[in-house]
Order: C-alpha cells, then sequence, then structure tokens
C-alpha cells in the first residue's frame, strides 16, 4: 500500500477521516498455471472514500445548504457574482419554467454559448429539472448545429444572441425559417422537427421573433412551481442520463456521448480532492469552455463539491484577460489546456509581468511536454503544477496527481489512477501487456458513459462486454498505479517499419532553445510509406530555425529515424475552442505545400 500526508475527505461526503493512498491491487502469482500474474499492466485503485449516490440536483442543493454564502461563479465580463445559494434559487426557476415551456422529464436542452452566468445556470437547471443537457460547441456553423439538433433530438435550445461573428439567432432562423412566424415555444420546423423552444440571451432590449428572453426564464413561473422543483430530485436517478457530449472527432461527424449524474458528481469529487479543494477556500480561474467536459466536470462539479469560486476571465480563452483576473481576483488556481498555458507563459515574459502567488495550475485536455511544466513553474510563479488526464466518454479524468507529487511523476506521468476505477493496458489483441510496456489503455469504472448517442455500433466497438472502456491512447502503465502516455493509437506514425510516436518528439523538440511548441504529424513518403513533419512555434517569431539546424540539435540524442524530415515554422496552430491542436488539418496543410528543398 501506498500512503500519502493525511487530508481531509471531501466535504460532501459526509465523512471526516485522514486519508491514506487507497490500496492498489493487481493479479497475484499463480504457480499452479505457471504464469507470472503480477506482471500484468492491470491495476485496481480501490480507494478509501466511499462512492456517492445523488443526482446533480441533490448535489446542487447540499453545496447551497453547506455553503451558502460562498461565492458560486464570478463572471468578470458580465460583472455578476452569485453564491450558491443564489445559484439554486435561479437554477430552479430555470428549471420550473422548462415545465411551463411543455419540456418533459428526460428532453433535451441544448446549450450553444460561450462561458457566462446563462450556461452554468442553464446547464444545472436542466440537471435539476431531469432533463438532459446537451453543449454545444460555440464555433459550430449552420450545418454542424442542425446536425447536433437532430442527431440528439434537442427539444429547447438556449443560446447568445451573438460571440464574435457569430449570429446565433440568425442562423437558428436561417434553418427554421418558421421561427419568426411562430409563438414563443411552439416551434414547428421541417428541417428541425424536434425543436420546439428557442431561448436567447440577449444583451439589449431587441424583440427577437419566436424566441424568449432568457431573463424572462426567472420571471415566468410561480413560486409554488418552483418549490415544485426540489421534490422532483428523488425521482431522478444517480444512474440516468445528465449530459451529452459532443466529441471532437478528427474524421466524419462528432459522436454524442451520454453521461450520467453518477459520473459526473463522484468523478467531481475525487478531482477536487486531489486538487485540495478541501484544505481550503480556492478561487479557480477556469479558462477552459463550459461545453467541455473539463469545464463542466472539473469545473463546475468539483468546485461545488467543495464550495470553491469560479471565475470567468471571459467568455473565451485570453491570454491577457486571464492574467488580468488572475490578478484582481486573486485566484488561487488556473485551469487551461497546454496551449493556453503556452500562451501565458509567453506573455508574462513579453510583458514582465508578476503574478501574485498563485498555489496550482491545473492541466489537462491534451498531452503536456515536461518543458512546459517547468515553464508554468517558473513563469507564472505556481507552487504546483498537477497534470489530469481522462476523456470525454470516463466523465472527465482517469488519472490525476497526487498531492505533494514528486516533481519526476509530474514531468514524466499523467498521475495516478483514480479513486474506484481498473485500469490495464492491453496489446492489439486485448490481451494484457506487463507493466512499463506500450498498449492501449483500457479503464471500467463508475464514470464510464451510458453510450454514444443513437449508434449502437460506435459504442459496441467503444465498451466491450465486460464493460471495458477502450480509450484509444498508447499507454505505459506502472506497478504503483501510475500511467504514461505515449501517445494516440491513430497518431503513431509508420516509418519504413518503424513504429514513431509523435509525442515523444513533441516532448524533446520542445527542449529546444529556439521552440515554444511543437506538433508532429504523419505525412505520405513513396518510398518509406510514412515521414515525420514538426511544425513549431518559435519562442521569438522574429527569430529562424530551418532543418539543419533542428537535426544538428537531435544528432545523437534520439534514434536518426525519428528525426523528422520536414519542418514548418508556423505562428499559430489551428486548435478547437476547447484548445486542442487539430492535428488532421496541419497534415492537410502539408498536402498543400510544395516540398521543395526539405530534406
Amino acid at each position: 500500500m501506498l500512503r500519502i500526508s493525511p487530508s481531509r475527505l471531501p466535504v460532501l461526503n459526509g465523512l471526516r477521516s485522514f486519508h491514506t493512498c487507497p490500496t492498489l491491487t493487481c493479479a497475484t502469482d499463480s504457480t499452479a498455471t505457471g504464469t507470472t500474474e503480477r506482471n500484468q499492466s492491470y491495476i485496481h485503485h480501490i480507494g478509501k472514500t466511499p462512492l456517492v449516490y445523488r443526482n446533480v440536483g441533490q448535489h446542487l442543493r447540499l453545496a447551497a445548504e453547506k455553503f451558502p454564502n460562498n461565492e458560486a461563479l464570478v463572471s468578470c465580463h458580465e460583472n455578476k457574482r452569485l453564491t450558491f445559494s443564489e445559484v439554486l434559487e435561479k437554477v430552479d426557476r430555470i428549471a420550473a419554467s422548462f415545465y411551463q415551456l411543455g419540456l418533459q422529464k428526460g428532453d433535451r436542452v441544448g446549450i450553444w454559448a460561450p462561458n457566462g452566468t446563462q450556461f452554468y445556470l442553464s446547464s444545472l437547471a436542466a440537471a435539476r429539472a431531469g432533463m438532459v443537457s446537451v453543449l454545444i460547441n460555440p464555433a459550430y456553423q449552420v450545418p454542424e448545429i442542425e446536425y447536433a439538433i437532430n442527431k440528439v433530438g434537442v427539444k429547447a435550445i438556449i443560446a447568445n444572441e451573438h460571440y464574435k461573428t457569430q449570429q446565433y439567432y440568425n442562423m437558428l432562423a436561417q434553418l427554421a425559417p418558421e421561427l419568426s412566424q411562430c409563438k414563443p415555444s411552439e416551434l414547428r420546423s421541417s428541417k428541425l422537427p424536434s425543436l420546439t423552444t428557442v431561448v436567447i440571451d440577449s444583451d439589449g432590449n431587441n424583440k427577437l421573433p419566436g424566441a424568449i428572453p432568457f431573463k424572462d426564464l426567472l420571471k415566468l413561473p410561480s413560486q409554488s412551481e418552483v418549490s415544485k422543483v426540489e421534490s422532483l430530485q428523488a425521482r431522478i436517478s444517480p444512474d440516468s442520463g445528465v449530459n451529452i457530449q459532443f466529441t471532437s472527432g478528427t474524421t466524419g461527424q462528432a459522436k454524442a456521448a451520454f453521461m450520467s449524474h453518477n459520473g459526473f458528481v463522484n468523478n467531481g469529487i475525487h478531482i477536487g480532492h486531489r486538487i485540495e479543494f478541501d484544505l481550503k477556500d480556492h478561487r479557480i480561474c477556469v479558462q477552459t469552455p463550459f461545453f467541455h467536459v473539463f469545464g463542466i466536470v472539473i469545473g463546475i462539479v468539483a468546485a461545488m463539491s467543495y464550495g470553491s469560486t469560479l471565475v470567468l476571465p471571459g467568455p473565451g480563452f485570453q491570454a491577457s484577460e486571464s492574467l488580468e483576473t488572475i490578478s484582481k481576483e486573486k485566484c488561487t488556481v488556473i485551469y487551461g489546456t497546454p496551449t493556453m498555458y503556452v500562451d501565458l507563459v509567453r506573455t508574462v515574459r513579453e510583458k514582465g509581468i508578476k503574478l501574485p502567488p498563485v498555489d496550482l495550475a491545473v492541466t489537462g485536455g491534451a498531452a503536456c511536454s515536461p518543458q512546459l511544466f517547468v515553464d508554468i513553474q517558473e513563469a507564472l510563479g505556481v507552487r504546483q503544477v498537477k497534470t489530469v488526464f481522462g476523456m470525454t466518454e470516463a466523465s472527465a479524468v482517469l488519472f490525476q496527481s497526487l498531492f505533494n507529487e514528486s516533481k519526476e511523476n509530474v514531468l514524466e506521468t499523467v498521475g495516478h489512477l483514480t479513486d474506484h476505477y481498473e485500469a490495464k493496458v492491453v496489446d492489439k489483441d486485448g490481451i494484457t501487456v506487463p507493466f512499463g510496456t506500450s498498449g492501449e489503455l483500457w479503464v471500467r469504472g463508475y464514470g464510464t458513459m451510458l453510450g454514444y448517442w443513437g449508434d449502437a455500433q460506435k459504442t459496441k466497438e467503444t465498451i466491450d462486454v465486460d464493460k471495458w472502456l477502450k480509450t484509444g491512447d498508447q499507454f505505459q502503465l506502472r506497478e504503483d498505479g501510475y500511467g504514461k502516455i505515449v501517445g494516440r493509437i491513430k497518431e503513431m506514425v509508420i516509418r519504413g517499419g518503424e513504429n514513431i510516436y509523435p509525442k515523444e518528439l513533441e516532448d524533446f523538440l520542445n527542449t529546444h532553445p529556439k521552440i515554444l511548441e511543437t506538433h508532429c504529424v504523419g505525412v505520405p513518403d513513396e518510398r518509406m510509406g510514412e515521414e515525420l513533419c514538426a511544425y513549431v512555434r518559435l519562442q521569438d517569431p522574429t527569430m529562424s530555425l530551418d532543418h539543419a539546424e533542428m537535426k544538428e540539435f537531435c544528432k545523437g540524442k534520439i534514434a536518426h529515424f525519428k528525426i523528422p524530415r520536414y519542418l514548418r515554422v508556423v505562428d499559430s496552430f489551428p486548435k478547437t475552442v476547447s484548445g486542442k491542436i487539430q492535428k488532421f488539418k496541419l497534415a492537410e496543410l502539408f498536402k498543400t505545400e510544395s516540398v521543395k528543398g526539405d530534406k
């Protein structure tokens, strides 16, 4: 058994005892068969803190009871502040309004907006109403929103009037011209047959035909209707669905992962415990979008579990906005993806900004290079950098840093297996490989999604008959419960029969003094089958870096066949709103370029 420093257990669990690192179990030697089972990459992290059995709505009520006057949300760009008691009161008004508008338990409520109070309240209101929130990327265009609504049968959609160049009401009216002629909540559209209700959060007094102003949801129900929301909670099973997330696939249409109350609540509790939310009142600078599992589980649910405050710098990520917010609001924790931290570090160094002391920086959503961990700690003045690793289909976090984590584990692993989860690493035939050997990571536990909505075949391909969730990550598992990402299986490059994992090259090239960020992709080659192209962003845009200099830097440090044949210096990378680099777009970009002069 591993032991760590004592720490209080999560407040909302109702338990008060000291915590030691939960038991790790693995198979024992079998002399009868002559096989050595102990060395196989399988671990069950049992956990000392029992799982709870409650839905998200009950979890919110407990937060409002235990932390009524704690600030739950500070939205800087909207100049709004809400305590947990105020959140519950507004959420129940919105939930009651959903029923007033004709929605029923189990209906899907789409939320199509950037970060803000509307998104925060609407997602929790859907949960309290026993409905399913459908979180939609605010960058979606007309064909994508049409697909999302029809894929899961969205009955009501809540959107901003506009954000950046996006005109949400106009886009919906383009798809459903019937909107301008219908009464509110009585839409009948040929292209969007499930959609009856459109709610728009407007920053003015614009009259938008067929739409209901979001602010009216707070005034629509009577107090007696609002009071009925609490009585609904006992009839909303924790095992039922609470949320649908569209996974950001690189090919084809996005899949709709259907998530449970049980997964959200328990993952939030255990995430917050390891981030030390139970040790002090934290103020969290949230740069990740709420529509992403990072934002809603690691953000909203984990903070709710401990009465922590979420601070939103703006509707979307801007490094300068985040840094100003961290200082002004005295944030003690920062949430972000690696790309966001790259921009924070660069802005701090360029402008000579000095931040007040920050306890923790939590990074997730994509693999983080060891060099970036060092840069975060040094440039941002963070006491400790913590990593979280997981996937949408597992309700967020699977591996996470422990409390007083060693620098080695922070730099070389994605953390320790989370409580109450099983993990194993298997070969292409599904056979468990020895500890430390690369293979595909499979996991099993309470947070596994209910399935892909309307896609039994994809669900079957992802979750086997024994409930193992196949992550698609090339992974190495250690006997002490820590894991390391080698890369995505689909990103592996096979060059002349040699397997190359881009992440290894990216981590190495990021140590070059001129390079700020690297992303490698496989590109076609007539002779070798595939070659590697390194796309890099430089520390100083006025610098230059050529292939010969890169090759000289690699010489004697990595195998010759791993050295990228091609180098491209770029000013920025294509990425999703949640901060993930879209490598498939880099591969597409390469195909459009001339390779003349490459070596």
